[in-house]
């Protein structure tokens, strides 16, 4: 298990039963990399990932950050 996983279970369990637009996602990522701009690497490949992900390798992403 990675450290992360504490953060991707509690949103699971505290949000999982929620539906969200793509659009608001966005919205909250931005909000985070506002406040916390020394993330913005690996936000912006998180969300390069997720418009990806049905059609392009993992790969695809480089190693940018």
């Amino acid at each position: 298990m990675y450290f992360t996983d504490r953060g991707i279970e509690e949103l699971t369990d505290r949000r999982g039963d929620e539906e969200v637009t793509f659009a608001w996602l966005g919205e909250k990522l931005t909000e985070f990399v506002d406040a916390y701009p020394e993330h913005e690497a690996a936000i912006d490949r998180l969300a390069t990932w997720l418009a990806r992900s049905d059609d392009a390798p993992e790969d695809d992403l480089g190693d940018e950050g």
